[in-house]
């Protein structure tokens, strides 16, 4: 089974959906996890917009990259997916594994209503899922 680690800058709303999308799409072939670089909060747009599609990560707790590098685990992908404009701050994991990078929005960004911020994060999640289904029809 292949380990995937998504990163970006608070392991709070991004990383968490590309993790619980893979846990889901992936049908066990893949081990997924997440981190940040400054962990933060779990965001509750994240949670509320899983939620939409029947996963649930309420429970999740945000985890640094740090100890991630701390724990010896390898991963086979370091995926980040942190915004354009964010991309500069976007951890580099360091060892082995194939790393990508596929830019999304930062939900934590949006301003609006909660209705509005909310369409914009499942716009986010469905990029995210979009992005997951091409790259398992062959990843590169």
């Amino acid at each position: 089974m292949e380990k995937v680690l998504f990163v970006c800058i608070h392991n709070s709303a991004r990383s968490q959906m590309a993790e619980a999308l893979l846990r889901r799409l992936g049908q066990g072939r893949y081990e997924a996890h997440s981190a940040g670089l400054e962990p933060g909060v779990l965001n509750p747009l994240a949670v509320a917009a899983l939620a939409e599609i029947g996963i649930d990560i309420s429970a999740k707790k945000t985890q640094s990259v740090e100890f991630c590098i701390n724990s010896g685990v390898t991963y086979d992908y370091v995926i980040t997916v942190c915004d354009g404009a964010s991309a500069e701050r976007c951890p580099v994991f360091p060892g082995g594994g194939k790393r990508l990078h596929w830019s999304f929005d930062d939900p934590s960004g949006f301003t609006g209503t909660y209705e509005e911020k909310l369409a914009h994060t499942r716009k986010v999640r469905d990029d995210i899922q979009n992005t997951i289904e091409q790259w398992l029809l062959k990843p590169s």
